[in-house]
């Protein structure tokens, strides 16, 4: 399993929700355009998953930020790339909806022990 980095406990959890049967097509620009640029400015994710029970279509990827000051530098990093909005064009037509969850992580003191 996948978690966060200690020193970045909040977490993005950005949800896309795709057209029908073009899940394929959005990974490969996702892939291709979109992957470069989130690791340079955003560093590598957490996790990238695509849905297979429930609300179907839909990928969700993680990204974890050390704060909000954190998260809102990196996403300007992110919008100033001169490679994104080439991303932006070829994937438009693919997303029908998008959101984004910010959630901190809570120390346990059974996880501790895992």
């Amino acid at each position: 399993m996948l978690t966060a980095p200690a020193n970045r406990p909040l977490v993005n959890l950005r949800y896309y929700t795709i057209a029908p049967r073009k899940m394929a097509e959005f990974l490969d620009v996702f892939d291709r355009l979109a992957m470069p640029v989130l690791i340079r400015s955003l560093g590598a994710p957490i996790g990238f998953y695509t849905s297979t029970v429930g609300t179907l279509n839909q990928v969700v990827h993680l990204w974890a930020y050390e704060d909000m000051a954190d998260m809102e530098r990196r996403w300007q990093a992110r919008d100033a790339d001169p490679d994104f909005p080439e991303y932006l064009r070829a994937s438009a037509h693919l997303v029908i909806a998008q959101e984004d969850r910010l959630v901190k992580a809570t120390p346990l003191a059974s996880l501790t022990q895992v």
